[in-house]
């Protein structure tokens, strides 16, 4: 192989790349293409285009399936926030009898035949505990750990991470949390509100999963409250009857941004109502200019306003800080479940020529 041609001539000729290797105790794997981190649905995508332009591929999955934060990390009642024409990965589309909003095990079942038609074989159980471009040697190294703790270094010259927007959950450190008797739960960790039936539960964040969240425990007959902690944009799911966001970006092609935001803005209060007399204020930044400028992404409505203003779902709008008062609703052990919802980080932060494949659904 090119690649292994390659390290041998640098062996032949750099006393520090011998030394460096000698050295190692790790087994080392000279990947002849790029090396994939992560096999969710952008690992998967750069995966089958590459491999379909007779590049060689390795890829690496902590877990030990794909998609495996669709398939073990998300609650039961999910779909695709958005229609599936906007969400299909490339060179394969959704099969035609696949409803607009795709369910999570549809998606699921989609991402495993992806993957098999393209011969997308990940590594499964290796989790990358560190990755340093080598100057010296002008090639990525890799370290991974398996299940038993066996270690591999993987030797690349490009290394393309695809660990997706929510990696990594995180549970804010809340004064009181230790003492507190009931459940504390990241959404992460949910699955249904069939075990809370009759109690009470307080959800923190009011994003996209913690709205759900609220929506599904009522569902199931529990009583939840959310608590608001910033401002929010929340839309309708759809708008004369378009997706929003497929509206969005259509106005995007004829219209400025600002523009556009305020059309979605009057249409939303025609539909929603004011949402600040339920409790969400608006930002000052249009829903669209916000996400480009800080990432955050608006609310789409699915049903849960509707729970909200009938009175299933009461509205904190408090600075959550402690489990014993939180401005005047106090948190007592006959609430059994404590939800923390919308935090997240991506599993990467490190420097230098890496490339970065992102896609949320």
């Amino acid at each position: 192989m090119d690649c292994l041609r390659e390290i041998e001539g640098k062996q032949a000729h750099d006393p520090i790349f011998i030394d460096k290797m000698n050295k190692s105790s790790k087994r080392c794997v000279c990947v002849p293409g790029p090396l994939i981190v992560g096999a969710g649905p952008s690992g998967l995508a750069v995966a089958a285009c590459l491999k379909e332009r007779g590049v060689p591929i390795t890829v690496i999955e902590r877990s030990n399936c794909v998609a495996s934060l669709w398939q073990l990390k998300t609650y039961d009642r999910l779909r695709l926030h958005l229609p599936k024409q906007f969400c299909e990965l490339p060179l394969m589309g959704f099969p035609t009898e696949f409803p607009t909003y795709p369910t999570k095990q549809q998606f699921v079942d989609y991402l495993e035949k992806y993957a098999d038609k393209f011969d997308i074989r990940p590594r499964f159980n290796e989790t990358v505990s560190h990755a340093e471009f080598d100057r010296v040697i002008g090639f990525w190294r890799v370290r991974t750990v398996g299940p038993k703790v066996e270690e591999k270094e993987y030797v690349c010259r490009w290394l393309v991470v695809a660990t997706g927007e929510n990696a990594e959950a995180v549970v804010p450190n809340i004064e009181g949390m230790g003492e507190f008797e009931g459940d504390i739960r990241h959404t992460s960790l949910y699955s249904s509100g069939e075990e809370f039936r009759g109690k009470r539960v307080l959800v923190v964040g009011c994003g996209n999963s913690g709205m759900e969240v609220c929506l599904d425990l009522c569902n199931h007959s529990a009583k939840p409250s959310v608590v608001v902690r910033d401002t929010v944009h929340v839309l309708p799911k759809e708008m004369l009857g378009k997706s929003t966001f497929g509206l969005s970006m259509w106005l995007l092609k004829w219209l400025p941004m600002r523009v556009v935001d305020g059309l979605l803005l009057i249409v939303s209060r025609m539909m929603l109502g004011d949402t600040a007399k339920l409790g969400f204020e608006r930002p000052q930044l249009g829903p669209l200019e916000l996400k480009t400028v800080s990432g955050k992404t608006p609310v789409l409505d699915v049903g849960t306003l509707a729970r909200i203003k009938s009175g299933d779902i009461k509205v904190l709008s408090i600075t959550f800080h402690s489990f014993a008062l939180s401005g005047s609703y106090v948190l007592d052990e006959s609430l059994p479940l404590v939800t923390v919802s919308n935090n997240f980080i991506g599993c990467f932060s490190y420097p230098g020529p890496i490339l970065f494949f992102l896609l949320k659904v």
